[in-house]
């Protein structure tokens, strides 16, 4: 196909030789990452390249100082063949989760292999934190960076997961009363100045459906919702594979969404952080099915087939609306409340839905360990470092 496109030299246009070997480097480069070392043949037949391209290809990518050779495949009959690799100190990247407790961040190689990770305990509503949120944020991640022995100039991206979403229009962070300090419409631009990085601040619940089709329950799935079911409830819709974020990136948030046996949501703009009441949430975060509990662990609350048959009521209720709206393959429930209620809190849910809406989406409790909303934020931040790493072209 190169030898019958006309090239003027440009970078940019389709078809040329040097985009043609851009998108082989790229899909090379892609099938490390996601493999880990290889051969030269076997990458040859993953991408379906010619011996003395993919020959070439390594070549290109070992003098632009994005591979290196990692010893030799042994246990086959015959010489061991060259084992390739990506280069781990070509960038890092880093991931935060915030919550109205305090700060988690994470640093790893650009294979995403954690080196570094550091917490910073921090009440959000605060008056001394709410004015010094990009410090926190700066100090979290220069904590996970010392781990390392790196520093700001290592880094490629940086993601962080919030309660609420940035409105694409204002750069307003919304829906998230109880972080009053992530409010400020500089704020991103402040920390990418501070930390020399591309920053992106995500919906929390977002990331952890990143998560859920990277490595989790909806890896096979491109139409699914994820339901969030924590101290804070929301949800993420992901349709065609792709997250819907909405007009004012508040899609999803089932939280405040009117349900039977829910009061109305009630406060607004100028009361003060925590003040809403009513919705979704009022019926079905955690610290609600702990006080109703007498304030046993959800663990033990959720043994109560009472309170367990109670909460799928309110969780099928809210989730058929959903399902009605969008139409899923599969619905996850993430979260403590999820977790700790288990295959049969599962179980209750999807026989109360049963009846309640026509079409009957898989559910399943992620299985994902570790925090969900830090491993998306780590695997949306690999993705924009490697766009820009594993462009050759």
């Amino acid at each position: 196909m190169a030898g019958t496109t006309p090239s003027n030299g440009s970078p940019g246009v389709p078809g040329t030789p040097r985009v043609l070997r851009a998108m082989n480097d790229r899909a090379a480069l892609d099938l490390l990452a996601a493999h880990g070392p290889l051969t030269r043949t076997r990458i040859g037949e993953l991408t379906g390249l010619s011996k003395p391209t993919t020959s070439q290809l390594l070549t290109r990518l070992e003098s632009a100082g994005l591979v290196r050779t990692t010893g030799r495949e042994s246990g086959r009959p015959g010489p061991n063949a060259v084992l390739y690799e990506i280069d781990p100190t070509v960038g890092r990247v880093a991931a935060l989760s915030a919550d109205p407790t305090g700060l988690t961040a994470l640093v790893a190689d650009i294979t995403g292999r954690e080196v570094g990770r550091f917490r910073i305990e921090a009440d959000a509503v605060a008056e001394d934190v709410r004015h010094r949120t990009a410090q926190l944020v700066v100090e979290a991640v220069d904590g996970a960076l010392a781990q390392a022995g790196l520093g700001h100039d290592d880094l490629r991206a940086t993601v962080i997961g919030t309660p609420g979403a940035i409105d694409p229009h204002s750069g307003q962070l919304r829906y998230a009363p109880h972080l009053p300090g992530w409010h400020s419409r500089t704020l991103r631009a402040e920390l990418a100045e501070v930390l020399g990085t591309p920053v992106t601040i995500e919906n929390d619940v977002n990331l952890a459906a990143i998560a859920e089709q990277y490595e989790g329950a909806a890896q096979d799935h491109d139409d699914f919702v994820l339901a969030w079911l924590d101290e804070g409830v929301g949800a993420a819709i992901v349709l065609g594979g792709t997250l819907l974020r909405g007009a004012t990136g508040g899609a999803g948030e089932i939280g405040y969404m009117p349900v039977p046996g829910a009061p109305l949501l009630r406060g607004g703009p100028g009361e003060k952080p925590g003040s809403y009441r009513g919705g979704f949430e009022s019926l079905v975060s955690a610290a609600v099915i702990r006080r109703r509990a007498g304030g046993k662990p959800l663990t033990e609350a959720l043994a109560d087939p009472v309170v367990r048959d109670e909460l799928a009521h309110h969780i099928a209720t809210a989730l058929t609306a959903v399902v009605a709206v969008v139409d899923p393959e599969l619905v996850v429930l993430s979260g403590l409340v999820p977790q700790a209620g288990g295959e049969e809190l599962r179980r209750r849910v999807e026989e109360e839905m049963t009846g309640l809406v026509l079409p009957r989406p898989l559910v399943r409790v992620s299985d994902l360990h570790g925090d969900p909303i830090l491993t998306g934020a780590l695997r949306t931040a690999l993705d924009q470092a490697r766009d820009a790493l594993f462009d050759t072209a």
